[in-house]
């Protein structure tokens, strides 16, 4: 599962792992880091906790109403058992968490459970618990649901995946989130449930969902080369500071209809790594951008499975 490590911190704040024998200097402060519940589902009989205990200890062992990060890791056998179960825990100590402002669900990493096995569930209940928060994190698509909300203060939404179903693309934008800055999507593959299409994008290549939007990330995707000819001409572009087409299957017809659009000057990065441009392409990305000052990734060069061209493409994210 490349680019889907456990976090190291979240909301600035360096990530933690609770750990319920620590204490006095051994344990930071409530508000000094992002603390991540986990449980091992797999240890002995003796050493077999649930989630909702070890979060039970967790409120017990700081103060809850300091906590500005949360980070939920390993709840159970993650592809068994929704996220409902943790963001229910959660939702129900907002009276105790009044300073919760950022939450990311399912830092798992492959060893714990691929992205595509981790079972989602509405992540907006978080949202309608907590008016204050400002960054949402999700990892994994299956199941995930996002139906349409308005929230004051969300101004980073991620969600990582192997395949982002599109009624939860559409929940995102068709929500209203007059704070967001950042957004990113790992929009995935058709084989683990990524069925978004282009026109599912239209109201955020429009520019006008999100008016305050200087972040975009689509990444890991199998249209990764419709998604840069859209930008190309698309109004949302002229607002952005920073865009990230990472980790999917963009190649010279996609790099070739960036550059042939709307000038891309004005952006302080563009972020291409693991691609399949050749090399005289990344020579003209770069000789296009890098004078202008645009900080430009264009690490990863992919070659196709078995010399298959355009159908040996691959994201870098999938099961």
């Amino acid at each position: 599962m490349s680019d889907a490590d456990r976090l190291h911190e979240w909301l600035g704040l360096q990530a933690v792992d609770f750990q319920r024998g620590a204490e006095g200097p051994a344990r930071p402060a409530a508000d000094a880091a992002a603390w991540r519940i986990s449980v091992d589902p797999y240890g002995s009989d003796e050493a077999d906790v649930s989630w909702e205990e070890e979060f039970d200890a967790f409120l017990a062992a700081v103060d809850p109403s300091r906590v500005k990060a949360l980070i939920i890791g390993q709840w159970g056998e993650s592809y068994e058992e929704k996220s409902s179960y943790p963001i229910g825990l959660v939702v129900a100590a907002a009276d105790r968490l009044t300073s919760l402002r950022a939450v990311f669900v399912g830092d798992l990493i492959a060893e714990e459970a691929e992205i595509s096995w981790i079972e989602q569930s509405d992540v907006t209940a978080l949202l309608t618990a907590f008016p204050a928060l400002t960054h949402l994190g999700v990892r994994g698509g299956t199941e995930l649901e996002f139906p349409p909300i308005r929230h004051e203060a969300l101004r980073e939404l991620t969600i990582e995946s192997g395949g982002l179903p599109a009624e939860a693309v559409r929940g995102v934008l068709d929500s209203e989130l007059p704070a967001l800055e950042r957004l990113d999507l790992w929009l995935g593959v058709s084989a683990y449930g990524g069925d978004v299409v282009l026109p599912d994008l239209a109201p955020l290549l429009a520019g006008t969902r999100f008016p305050r939007l200087h972040h975009l990330g689509l990444r890991n995707s199998e249209l990764q080369n419709e998604i840069a000819v859209a930008l190309g001409s698309a109004p949302v572009l002229a607002q952005l500071r920073t865009l990230d087409l990472s980790n999917g299957t963009l190649s010279d017809e996609g790099a070739a209809a960036l550059l042939e659009g709307q000038p891309l000057t004005h952006l302080v990065s563009l972020d291409l790594h693991h691609h399949f441009l050749t090399e005289p392409m990344e020579r003209r990305v770069s000789e296009a951008l890098e004078p202008h000052g645009v900080s430009v990734d264009l690490s990863g060069r992919c070659e196709p499975w078995d010399n298959r061209g355009a159908e040996g493409r691959y994201t870098a994210v999938a099961e």
